[in-house]
């Protein structure tokens, strides 16, 4: 019951809510406290602690979040450091003695999210996953509940979209300087430490493999996650295939923009899709399916569910007219604090385990697409033909990219294979190359 002394380690993006989150706590009187920052870039990490000892919190700094873990005044400890560093910041963390709040995807593969998951397991500790649409319990909690309860008859096909702008990241023909403050030794970590052959060290490492995983393991981890929520699958999907490519521009990143994937679920399959490019050459929109954009859609037999954002769900006949709204976010944060408290995993609305199914079925999607071959349309309808709902989903594509004026024969498409798993062991059945 004292009070919860918590750190934010990578706070140049997304980190900057976690602080926001916990001082926000702080001032509706829950007994927690920011006590300390870490970033691996001197700059940012400078400019937090002065703003907020400008703002009257008292902070440490550190840039090497190693010697923050052996602060034993720390008692929690949350993350938003590029996704390579996720895992790891999990398993030294709890090896510390530390609680951990880790950001989506909480794994850079499929491997060390396991691993995470079992280090959480060993020394005991509260590992929360950053979806925070876990915490919707009076809107998308409820809207899982009353579909699982066949509201809606049997789920058909549970489908996860993410068309989200993402302009060209710039091409460049040799390394780039490291910015002036960075200890680049830290911030890569894990990953190579190659030369930076890109214009923008942060954020822009979301679009290279080393260090990301694409908008599918960037913002469609939640939608995943969500989707994955309504079906009630716990363990990753049997098979997996990919289809998609790096299309309308020529610039630095390797993961796609334009994606499809197909997990061959039993119950019913989730198909997933990104999309970067906007609605048509020249646009500034975006498409839309169904009303949703960065949302889910559950088509289910006597209608269909859209979860339009992280909070709310609306539930529609199979006329389209609107039958139910389900509506409530919570804190995820302050679920997170509680469950520190209570010692109970089962209080946790995004433990770790969650955020391992969900971002391991988004690093499946990628590696699917990273062993594939070019191919025509043709071609690829002809890979694709076993999946339910294939040929609408990839024709759909097809007309996104024309509007996009991007020639499938020049700049073909790329088509993975259909990868076997086994979901208890998480490792493919008979392709060495994917499990490496």
């Amino acid at each position: 019951n004292d009070e919860i002394r918590v750190a934010v380690v990578g706070f140049g993006g997304r980190g900057a809510d976690h602080i926001g989150g916990v001082l926000k706590l702080r001032e509706q009187g829950e007994k927690v406290r920011l006590v300390a920052l870490c970033d691996a870039d001197r700059d940012i990490l400078g400019k937090g602690v002065q703003s907020l000892r400008d703002k009257g919190t008292e902070v440490q700094g550190y840039t090497d979040f190693r010697k923050l873990l052996e602060n034993p005044d720390i008692d929690a400890v949350t993350f938003a450091t590029p996704n390579h560093w996720h895992a790891l910041n999990v398993v030294w963390s709890v090896q510390a003695g530390k609680d951990v709040y880790v950001e989506k995807p909480i794994s850079h593969n499929v491997w060390e999210g396991r691993k995470a998951v079992e280090a959480a397991r060993k020394y005991g500790r509260i590992v929360q996953a950053g979806t925070q649409s876990r915490s919707s319990r009076e809107g998308i909690a409820q809207a899982v509940d009353w579909v699982r309860a066949g509201n809606l008859g049997r789920i058909r096909i549970a489908r996860g979209l993410c068309y989200k702008r993402r302009a060209s990241i710039g091409k460049f023909d040799g390394p780039q300087p490291i910015p002036a403050g960075v200890d680049y030794d830290q911030w890569c970590g894990p990953a190579p430490m190659e030369p930076l052959m890109r214009k923008r060290l942060h954020y822009d490492w979301h679009w290279v493999w080393p260090t990301g995983n694409g908008d599918l393991g960037n913002q469609g981890i939640h939608q995943m996650d969500i989707a994955r929520w309504f079906l009630g699958e716990m363990e990753l999907s049997p098979r997996v295939l990919s289809v998609g490519g790096r299309l309308g521009y020529v610039d630095d990143g390797t993961t796609a923009n334009t994606h499809v994937i197909f997990h061959d679920y039993k119950k019913a399959p989730l198909i997933f899709e990104v999309r970067g490019l906007p609605d048509k050459a020249g646009s500034n929109k975006m498409d839309q399916l169904m009303g949703g954009g960065v949302a889910v859609i559950i088509h289910c037999e006597h209608g269909h569910v859209l979860v339009p954002n992280y909070n709310s769900a609306i539930a529609f006949d199979t006329a389209g007219k609107e039958i139910r709204r389900f509506e409530g976010a919570g804190d995820h944060y302050l679920n997170f604090f509680q469950a520190m408290r209570s010692r109970r995993v089962s209080d946790l609305h995004g433990d770790i385990l969650e955020g391992h199914l969900s971002s391991a079925l988004c690093h499946t999607g990628n590696i699917s697409y990273r062993l594939g071959r070019k191919a025509s349309p043709a071609d690829i309808r002809d890979a694709i033909r076993s999946q339910p709902d294939a040929e609408d989903t990839f024709q759909r594509m097809l007309d996104h990219l024309k509007a996009n004026e991007v020639d499938v024969l020049k700049t073909p498409l790329t088509v993975g294979p259909l990868l076997k798993m086994d979901p208890r062991r998480e490792v493919f059945v008979g392709h060495a190359e994917a499990n490496t």
